[in-house]
């Protein structure tokens, strides 16, 4: 899952401390939490060169070598888990069983990717036709050698791993570029990894670079890479598709969302204002494909603003000695795009129902924010905030709902309450993902492809879209027997075609 502010993983060009190594630093304490290398151009190519290298050996291991390290991988991290998800919660800020539901949530998906793979990807016989009757036709999928992955600081484990998880289950290998604000979640990747796979010392499966935005474009740029998996913003990942433009690399683009939640008249209240306030309040706001929007059918809003102030109200933010239910932000700077948000929505004539301006702290820490009949040319619902405020609009009916929903350049979730017209509503809303009665529920099934449209992105990771997204196809057709007259030769004559003429409009052009 992305966010605007997630670009810092690739966008400053240059170590700001200037020096050779960078810290990890708790949003919480401000305390370091442990120092890691700023890895230059020559370390990136050597890293890919050496992954590139493994890749032979990986991919000669077949669908069921791979599947039995890979579940040796699954069973360490299952093992491990409050270890990892530890150094999830320092890093990022977030409450500890928020980072424990992350790690769940990426065992799951390490798990169907490895015991899916061979039906996926396998190769597979396809009908040749009737002109090509004398063929064997089949197609299978290719492993693309080298993946590179550049990941994000708000769901540091579970957002990349939709990519690693998939990539080395199809007989990639991977270079993992993380944000330098969690470093240390992708070196517990690559030690669980090579804790399960005593193979990983030769051959480097998974391996992390660190650093800033230098070191992503590096990256990008590495001959050897076969494909490279962003997550970030719309703006940045222009600039890493112009990176990888320069040797042709294929990129699947991640980019945050603004995305709705339509609440239909016959809707369960309760239930959907429960949604809306986890779904944009989880996290401290930091997810894509949280609630940012409500569009609430005016004969029930009075109803659900009642309820949704209710829940939001109870919620506390977390300091250094206390969890709470929210964290810090996790970069410190996304605090001032929250601010503006909140400041330009309620300036703008929105009713502040949970917090307002003065929920913006100084020490990083956001409260909830609930705000109102917002103008629809407002920033708060223009742009992506990623923190903790949620805006609710009235619309007249689900038609008008529809049509705000849509009303953005962005395109990757959405959510759907309604007892009756749910499937209905989604098949219109303009995004990749759609929970109906439910919020972000389609994340947490690995057999759903995951990704948007627009400025949300393009690719899929999650499912078996997901997996072909980092292969290629192959296609063979084998001859099984010659045909009595040649077509494809120069020995075909004049009557041969006529009568090959003849056949294809007897049979398709009646």
């Amino acid at each position: 899952m992305s966010a605007t502010a997630a670009d810092s993983a690739v966008t400053a060009s240059t170590d700001p401390a200037g020096g050779a190594d960078f810290a990890s630093l708790s949003p919480r304490t401000g305390a370091e939490l442990a120092r890691y290398a700023v890895h230059d151009g020559d370390h990136v190519r050597a890293t890919v060169r050496a992954a590139g290298e493994a890749a032979a050996w990986w991919d000669g291991l077949g669908f069921a070598g791979r599947r039995t390290r890979l579940a040796a991988w699954r069973k360490v991290l299952a093992r491990q888990l409050d270890r990892v998800a530890r150094v999830v919660a320092d890093e990022t800020g977030k409450p500890f069983d928020d980072a424990r539901l992350e790690v769940v949530l990426t065992i799951d998906h390490l798990d169907w990717a490895s015991g899916n793979a061979a039906k996926v990807l396998g190769r597979k016989s396809v009908s040749p036709g009737l002109l090509m009757a004398n063929q064997a036709a089949s197609v299978a999928y290719r492993p693309l050698g080298v993946v590179g992955v550049i990941g994000p600081w708000n769901y540091p484990i579970f957002t990349p791993m939709g990519s690693i998880a998939y990539a080395l289950a199809a007989g990639n290998t991977v270079v993992f570029k993380p944000s330098e604000l969690t470093p240390g979640v992708a070196h517990e990747l690559a030690r669980t990894l090579a804790e399960a796979v005593p193979e990983v010392g030769r051959y480097p499966l998974l391996s992390v670079v660190t650093g800033f935005g230098a070191t992503g474009a590096e990256l990008c740029r590495a001959p050897g890479v076969g494909k490279i998996a962003f997550t970030g913003s719309a703006a940045t990942g222009r600039r890493v598709m112009a990176a990888c433009a320069e040797n042709l690399v294929p990129v699947l683009m991640e980019c945050g969302g603004k995305d709705p939640l339509i609440v239909d008249a016959d809707a369960d209240l309760d239930a959907a204002a429960d949604a809306a306030v986890w779904g944009g309040m989880s996290n401290a706001g930091q997810t894509c494909v949280g609630v940012e929007r409500v569009y609430v059918v005016e004969t029930v809003a009075g109803r659900f603003l009642e309820k949704v102030r209710a829940a939001a109200s109870k919620l506390q933010v977390g300091s250094a000695s206390n969890e709470g239910d929210l964290g810090p932000m996790t970069m410190p700077s996304q605090t001032a795009i929250v601010r503006r948000h909140v400041t330009e929505a309620l300036s703008a004539g929105g009713r502040a129902i949970v917090g307002g301006a003065d929920s913006v702290h100084d020490d990083g820490t956001i409260s909830p924010v609930v705000i109102a009949d917002v103008p629809e040319d407002s920033v708060a619902v223009t742009e992506e905030t990623f923190g903790p405020l949620v805006v609710v609009n009235r619309v007249p009916d689900v038609d008008e709902a529809v049509r705000r929903a849509n009303a953005t350049g962005y395109g990757l979730g959405a959510t759907v309450f309604s007892a009756k017209r749910g499937d209905e509503i989604a098949a219109r809303l303009r995004c990749g993902m759609v929970s109906i009665n439910g919020v972000i529920s389609f994340a947490g099934i690995p057999s759903l492809p995951f990704g948007g449209v627009g400025e949300s992105g393009f690719g899929r990771i999650h499912g078996a879209d997901g997996l072909r997204e980092f292969t290629r196809a192959q296609s063979v057709a084998r001859q099984r027997f010659a045909l009595p007259v040649a077509v494809t030769s120069f020995r075909r004559t004049a009557k041969t075609m006529q009568a090959l003429v003849g056949v294809v409009r007897a049979r398709h052009g009646r």
